[in-house]
């Protein structure tokens, strides 16, 4: 049988990190040099982590990710593996690139042609497209390279490597991040890709927490007629190694005459370049099985993403431990159930801060989930801290009725104790705010939304109860409290106060944001899809619209849908309705 074995490396990298980034590439690369591969792939710009963002704009970070590269062709001049790893290249222009490396020596540079600049990604700002389609020939088998990117185009270099390339394998490497639904549109994707073109794709991302993003890995290899052969689990590092039938996959081609097709309608074969690399096959390899990763129920792959994104914020930031405001609400434990599962429940700090508005239920439901996670919890009592505020503004304020001024001098009080915590002993601040919140702004400015990090800032308030009965029934017990879960929300800053008081219920709410954020329909466009009163839609539209000023004073939150705010979505805080 002629095979070919190929290893992808799916990493956790750290941006700016080259010396650790550097140490974890060598030690997967000697692993996958033990265990017979051909090629190993690394993900897209792992030399330096992703994104870079404008760090790229800096000569001494890019001269540290060539000197990076040239330090990992020299260590692995004994490897018998060819290595494929991403980095920022500094040449005429800078560049996404892929080095390709055998025995010590760097043999080509693949340049990114496509360059995404939608959503997350802002790659024009900072590099310039390839313009050659290289193919990689070897005295067993042909390779082709492509760029996250890359392969989304049915005009890409592709369709050239398959082709006029007769390329055997296509291996794409990426940082894609994640949000849910996106793994079953990647892999639909290129079984469509790899159909049309009559050849295998392996598609490498990376894993790990980056600021807003998180990457979720489930790396995955599709044969030419669209199956999955081999695929890596979601957001965990792994190595995954597959072999490829090339002589079965040969005999496939030769049925499919759309690559013949393909051939003859070329129309931008002449970027084709041809380079030779003198790879060895290796003669004995051990024996190992293609594994393919179940993915996990959406509930789960959420949950991991949030943990995921949460943990690298911690961990990357030196951080050691986390303190929030727990009310008793959903919000609020969940926040604290994810914070216990990423960092460990004794490194999680939650401070209970009750005025004469706050319900004994509030306080019996904290402990009672403080208790079941097993946090730390201490209880502020911070109404004669309350009743002070309003004494020494009781002379500004007279003759002006109780409103909204003395809900908020509640809610920023308790961000200064948050604060306070902080800065005495290095807890990182998380804000506990969930996505409907942010859109409509039901949110307090220095007060709740004070924080380092907002955990479940792109969550929607209806996945906020849908994640914690899922943890619950994951658990085979009550972990966040029924009690909890059941109640009617209500932020507790004035007497019988609800949420529906200010919104409206949030089943309505999160399909008005889905469709009028996510979905960028107008107000009319939301009224016709949905059905929902016209005067609810518009209110909320108008909600949205005026609440940027405050989004854009909020914490960083992991983003797990499709539209997030902040990098995705940037609208004017200035402007008139239209």
């Amino acid at each position: 049988m002629r095979s070919i074995r190929i290893a992808l490396a799916q990493i956790d990298t750290t941006v700016g990190d080259f010396a650790g980034n550097l140490n974890k590439i060598l030690k997967y690369i000697e692993e996958s040099d033990k265990l017979g591969a051909d090629i190993i792939a690394f993900p897209e710009l792992a030399v330096c982590g992703y994104p870079p963002e404008d760090l790229l704009f800096y000569f001494d970070f890019l001269e540290k990710s060539q000197q990076t590269i040239d330090e990992i062709a020299e260590k692995t001049k004994t490897i018998d593996s060819i290595i494929i790893v991403g980095f920022p290249e500094k040449s005429d222009w800078t560049y996404n690139s892929a080095a390709i490396i055998y025995r010590g020596k760097i043999w080509d540079i693949y340049r990114k042609i496509f360059l995404p600049n939608y959503g997350v990604f802002d790659e024009k700002r900072y590099f310039a497209d390839g313009n050659r389609i290289p193919v990689y020939d070897t005295p067993d088998f042909r390779f082709g390279v492509g760029i996250c990117e890359d392969i989304w185009h049915s005009d890409g270099p592709i369709s050239v490597q398959s082709s006029d390339g007769d390329c055997e394998i296509v291996i794409n490497i990426n940082s894609s991040p994640y949000h849910r639904g996106k793994r079953k549109v990647r892999e639909q994707m290129l079984a469509t890709t790899a159909r049309d073109n009559a050849i295998p794709v392996a598609y490498l991302n990376c894993i790990g927490g980056q600021d807003e993003l998180v990457f979720d890995g489930q790396s995955f290899v599709v044969s030419l007629d669209g199956k999955i052969i081999a695929r890596a689990k979601s957001f965990e590092e792994q190595l995954l190694v597959v072999d490829i039938d090339l002589a079965d996959a040969f005999r496939q081609k030769l049925h499919t005459p759309i690559v013949r097709e393909i051939r003859t309608e070329q129309v931008i074969s002449n970027r084709l370049d041809i380079v030779q690399i003198p790879f060895s096959h290796r003669l004995r390899k051990p024996k190992i099985e293609n594994i393919i990763a179940q993915p996990s129920e959406p509930s789960r792959e959420i949950w991991d993403a949030l943990v995921l994104g949460l943990s690298d914020y911690v961990r990357k930031n030196n951080f050691k431990s986390v303190v929030l405001g727990l009310s008793g609400g959903i919000d609020s434990s969940l926040v604290a159930a994810i914070a216990a599962d990423a960092i460990g429940a004794e490194n999680v700090n939650a401070i209970f801060m009750p005025t004469k508005f706050t319900a004994s239920q509030s306080y019996n439901d904290a402990k009672k989930l403080v208790e079941n996670l097993g946090i730390n919890f201490l209880t502020i009592e911070i109404e004669p801290l309350f009743e002070q505020y309003l004494k020494y503004l009781e002379p500004y304020f007279e003759g002006k009725p109780y409103d909204i001024t003395e809900e908020n001098l509640q809610s920023r009080i308790r961000g200064n104790i948050s604060m306070a915590f902080s800065n005495k002993f290095g807890h990182l601040v998380l804000a506990t705010g969930n996505k409907s919140e942010m859109s409509v702004g039901y949110a307090t400015l220095y007060g709740d939304m004070v924080g380092g990090f907002a955990v479940i800032k792109d969550v929607p308030k209806t996945l906020v109860w849908e994640l914690a009965r899922w943890r619950n029934e994951y658990v085979g017990k009550e972990l966040i409290p029924k009690s909890i879960i059941d109640r009617p929300p209500t932020a507790e800053l004035r007497n019988d106060q609800l949420d529906t008081d200010s919104l409206p219920p949030y089943d309505i709410l999160d399909r008005i944001i889905r469709y009028y954020v996510e979905n960028e329909m107008s107000a009319d466009e939301v009224i016709e899809k949905t059905k929902i009163e016209p005067s609810i839609v518009r209110k909320v539209a108008r909600m949205v619209d005026k609440s940027e000023y405050k989004r854009r004073q909020s914490p960083p939150g992991i983003k797990i849908t499709e539209r997030a705010f902040g990098k995705e979505r940037r609208m004017p805080i200035t402007k008139k309705e239209f």
